[in-house]
C-alpha cells in the first residue's frame, strides 16, 4: 500500500513539474532560462489552473558595479567585457528635464482643480522627461526575427546615495497624504534637484518580466548591457548611452545600496500610481555618454564627454 501511495505522489509531482515546464515553453521567452527558484502559483479561484502568479528571481551577470564608488562600471557590451567611466548629465539636460517636470506638475494641479485649460481638459502629459525610448540588442525572443528592440519606459531620478534612506522614509511618512500634498512634495524636490539627485543615473522599473513572460528589453539587457536612452521633447532631444543594471527585489546577491534602490524606485512609482500588488524589478541606467539629438545646431553630436576626449 505504501508503495502505491509513493507512486501516486511521484506521479503527481511529475505532472506538476511537466505543467510548469510547458508554461516555460512559450514563444514570449528567450532561449536561455535566467530564472532561479521559478514556480507558478495557481489561483485557487480559477478551476482551469491557467490564472495565477509566477515566483522566481534572477541576477544580472553581465554587469559589475563593484567600482561604482570610483566612478567606473564594468559590463559585457558588444560581446566582450569593458570598463566604462560614468558621467554626469550636463546642465542643459538637467535644466530641461526638471523645468519640464515642474511644468507638467503645474498642469496636473490645474487639472485636479477642475481647470479645463490644464492638459487641455484631458489626461496628464507624460511625454518628454518622463518617457524615454530605450533601444537594446543582444538576443532574439522566440517570437521575433530580430534582436534589436525599442521600448518606451517611464523614467525618473534617483537620490544621491547618502540621501536615499531619508527619501525612502519621507515617501513612507507621507504615503497617505492627499494628492495635492504629494505633488507639492515632488515640486519641492525638483526645485532643488541638482542638490539631491544623482546626476549620473536615470531609473525605471521592469514591470512585466517574470519566469513565464519576458520582454524583449529584459532579454537583450541580460545579454548586452549597453543601451541607448532617447528623450524627445521638441525642440529638445537627448540620447544617453548607458550601462543598464537590473535589480530583482528577491535577488539575495543585492548589496544594501541596491536593496535601497529597488525599494525607492518602487515606492516613488506607487506613490503616484497606486500600490502595486508586488515589487517590480528596479532598473538603473548608468550614464556613460550623452549626445544632443536636437534638430538644428547639434544633430546628434556628443556633448559628454566633450568631443576630443
Amino acid at each position: 500500500m505504501m508503495k502505491v501511495w509513493l507512486l501516486m505522489v511521484a506521479m503527481s509531482l511529475t505532472a506538476v513539474q511537466a505543467k510548469a515546464e510547458r508554461r516555460l515553453e512559450n514563444p514570449e521567452r528567450g532561449q536561455v532560462n535566467y530564472w532561479r527558484d521559478a514556480k507558478f502559483i495557481p489561483d485557487p479561484a480559477d478551476s482551469t489552473g491557467k490564472r495565477g502568479k509566477w515566483q522566481g528571481w534572477f541576477h544580472q551577470e553581465n554587469v559589475d558595479a563593484s567600482k561604482l564608488a570610483q566612478g567606473v562600471i564594468r559590463a559585457r557590451v558588444e560581446g566582450r567585457w569593458q570598463e566604462f567611466k560614468v558621467v554626469e548629465l550636463p546642465q542643459d539636460f538637467c535644466e530641461w528635464n526638471f523645468s519640464r517636470r515642474l511644468e507638467q506638475l503645474a498642469e496636473i494641479k490645474k487639472m485636479m482643480a477642475g481647470d479645463d485649460a490644464g492638459m487641455g481638459g484631458g489626461r496628464p502629459e507624460v511625454a518628454g522627461p518622463h518617457n524615454a525610448i530605450v533601444a537594446s540588442h543582444g538576443t532574439k525572443r522566440k517570437d521575433s526575427h530580430f534582436s534589436i528592440n525599442n521600448a518606451v519606459k517611464g523614467t525618473g531620478w534617483l537620490p544621491k546615495p547618502e540621501l536615499l534612506a531619508d527619501r525612502i522614509a519621507l515617501l513612507k511618512r507621507t504615503w497617505d497624504d492627499p494628492m495635492p500634498a504629494k505633488l507639492a512634495l515632488l515640486e519641492s524636490l525638483y526645485s532643488k534637484a541638482t542638490d539631491g539627485f544623482d546626476l549620473t543615473k536615470q531609473v525605471s522599473l521592469e514591470l512585466y518580466s517574470n519566469p513565464g513572460f519576458e520582454t524583449h528589453t529584459f532579454l537583450n539587457q541580460m545579454v548586452d548591457a549597453g543601451v541607448a536612452v532617447v528623450f524627445l521633447d521638441l525642440p529638445k532631444s537627448y540620447e544617453l548611452r548607458c550601462i543598464v543594471q537590473m535589480l530583482h527585489p528577491d535577488d539575495p546577491k543585492l548589496t544594501e545600496y541596491e536593496k535601497q534602490v529597488v525599494e525607492y524606485i518602487n515606492l516613488v512609482h506607487d506613490y503616484f500610481h497606486g500600490q502595486s500588488p508586488h515589487r517590480s524589478i528596479g532598473v538603473i541606467y548608468h550614464v556613460v555618454q550623452v549626445f544632443d539629438n536636437s534638430p538644428g545646431k547639434w544633430r546628434g553630436q556628443r556633448i559628454v564627454p566633450p568631443k576630443g576626449q
